[in-house]
Formats: C-alpha cells, structure tokens, sequence
C-alpha cells in the first residue's frame, strides 16, 4: 500500500503502518514493540540502536529513516514515505 494512503484511525497491526512489512514488524516485536500504540513515545535512534545490539549486526540506515516515519506517523504526522526522511537523517546522525 501507499505509505501515504495509511488512514490513522485504521491502523491495529504493526503492518498496518506506513512502510512497515513483515520483516520490520518482526524487528519491532524483537524490540518488545507489538502494537502501533507502543511506538508514541519512542526515540527512532534509540530504537535503531537497540535492534543493531540485539541482532549483532549494524543495521542498514535506512532502518533508521523507517523508524523515524513510523515514530512521527504516531506521534500524529501525516504518513510519508520513509525515504522522505533520509535526508534528514544524514544531516543529523552518522550511524
């Protein structure tokens, strides 16, 4: 689906969210995290970084770009792509 088609009041599945599939729901439910609602809240680059010290492995940075939109979605934004967020991401963090 559209990441910007995502309607608000529709979303119960991790997968329900913008950007989010099977694989990232499975990364946020290694995180403790198996609802939409658990997501308000939480810091995108704390997240990241938690998955690359569960999984053992540096995580791709575009992760961390679909962290962030799904964090924002939640926190009330409108659904965006989560390259949308990559510039943004660059200029703040190295990761």
């Amino acid at each position: 689906m559209n990441p910007t088609k995502v309607q608000r009041d529709k979303v119960v599945r991790l997968t329900d969210l913008p950007n989010i599939g099977p694989a990232m729901a499975a990364d946020f439910e290694l995180l403790g995290i198996h609802t939409p609602a658990q997501l308000v809240g939480h810091d995108p680059l704390v997240l990241y970084q938690r998955l690359c010290e569960r999984t053992g492995v540096r995580q791709d940075p575009c992760v961390l770009d679909v962290f962030i939109s799904v964090t924002r979605f939640m926190a009330g934004d409108d659904p965006k792509p989560w390259w949308h967020y990559t510039e943004e991401r660059k200029q703040r963090v190295t990761v």
